[in-house]
């Protein structure tokens, strides 16, 4: 099989399946406009998933075997020592695993430990552009801002993400903005025109990328065409 990680994603442009569920996975990572997938509890709950060291493990090996580039897995726990704890197990699993920590001072302190240690990191649960800065100064490779759960606080989510995005920009930060928490394929559009290039959705906004009337009516057209019809 042909990995997805021995391709180069499209320049500038990353896409991540965020669900645990491997059903969706094998349909959508074929596609080849898929770079990897993203994961938390909350998502493995869905998906039927215990949150422990074998379950994840599994996990982890069926994505890299499905061809994902990247895989992030969030580490638990509650306290720094935890955190760090199964992030270093998360971590050991394959190279391509990128381990998720919350942007909270307990998640800023065990990413810190687990950089010195060569761990790519994901700062996650980013609701403000000074959360995305601070993964920026920490060195993380992505920070993961919640478009929509933003917006239903009553913040400004597309703004304060463009924000985020030119902040980092400004500086020359490595650090990539990685959307999450998208409600329509709109809001990808609508980001996108403003810079944001890595954004995580789950498998209905996916479809919602080839829902449109007039393709399935041009492939008809041509389907019958073909047919001599």
């Amino acid at each position: 099989m042909t990995s997805t990680g021995s391709l180069s994603p499209a320049p500038g442009l990353r896409f991540l399946l965020d669900t645990a569920d491997a059903a969706a996975w094998k349909t959508w990572l074929p596609l080849g406009c898929f770079f990897g997938v993203t994961t938390n509890p909350i998502l493995l709950k869905a998906a039927g998933a215990p949150c422990n060291a074998q379950a994840l493990a599994a996990l982890v090996r069926e994505a890299l075997d499905l061809g994902a580039g990247e895989i992030h897995v969030q580490t638990w726990g509650r306290t720094r020592e935890r955190y760090v704890e199964h992030g270093r197990a998360l971590a050991s699993l394959s190279p391509r695993v990128v381990v998720k920590a919350p942007a909270t001072v307990e998640g800023m302190a065990a990413a810190a430990a687990l950089r010195s240690e060569g761990v790519r990191i994901t700062m996650t649960a980013v609701y403000s552009a000074a959360q995305a800065l601070a993964a920026s100064a920490l060195g993380a490779d992505y920070a993961a801002p919640y478009l929509g759960r933003m917006n239903d606080a009553g913040r400004d989510g597309f703004g304060a993400i463009a924000t985020m995005a030119k902040a980092a920009r400004a500086h020359g930060s490595c650090t990539r903005i990685l959307v999450a928490s998208l409600r329509d394929p709109g809001d990808i559009v609508r980001l996108a025109a403003e810079g944001l290039d890595t954004f995580t959705f789950g498998p209905k906004l996916a479809a919602g990328l080839f829902a449109d009337e007039y393709a399935r009516e041009a492939v008809e057209a041509f389907e019958a065409a073909a047919e001599g019809r």
